[in-house]
C-alpha cells in the first residue's frame, strides 16, 4: 500500500510540474537573454514548429555554427557530442532575431534526445 502511495504521489507531482510548466513563460536557465528587450522575450514564447509550442515543453539551447550541419536537405545539430537530424515538423521557418541558431531538445522516456524545435541561424 505504502508503495501504491509513492507512485500515485509521484505522478501527481509530475503533473503537476508540467502543468505548471505549460503555462509558463519561455525559460532561460542560463540568464542568456535575462536584460533582453521584452519584444525578443515575446518572441521567444511564440515560437512554434509543427510539433507545437517551443519554450512551453523544453529549454532551449544555444548551438554554434560547427554544431549545425545541412546533410541531404535536412538540418543536424551535435548535441551532447552526437549528430542529430531535425525533424521535419520541428523547423521554426520564421527568421531569427538572435545572432546563433537555437535547438530546443528533449529526452524521451527510454532517455533518447528528440528535437522539438530547431530555428537556424541568421544567414543559413
Amino acid at each position: 500500500m505504502l508503495i501504491l502511495r509513492i507512485i500515485v504521489g509521484v505522478v501527481l507531482g509530475v503533473l503537476a510540474a508540467c502543468a505548471i510548466g505549460s503555462q509558463s513563460h519561455a525559460r532561460d536557465l542560463d540568464g542568456a537573454y535575462a536584460n533582453q528587450d521584452p519584444a525578443l522575450h515575446a518572441w521567444f514564447d511564440h515560437l512554434s514548429s509543427g510539433k507545437g509550442l517551443c519554450c512551453s515543453f523544453a529549454d532551449g539551447v544555444s548551438i554554434d555554427d560547427p554544431d549545425v550541419d545541412m546533410r541531404d536537405q535536412h538540418y543536424w545539430v551535435r548535441l551532447d557530442g552526437q549528430w542529430i537530424q531535425v525533424p521535419d515538423e520541428a523547423l521554426i521557418l520564421e527568421p531569427n532575431k538572435v545572432s546563433h541558431a537555437v535547438v530546443w531538445p528533449y529526452k524521451d522516456a527510454d532517455g533518447k534526445t528528440l528535437i522539438r524545435c530547431f530555428i537556424p541561424g541568421p544567414g543559413a
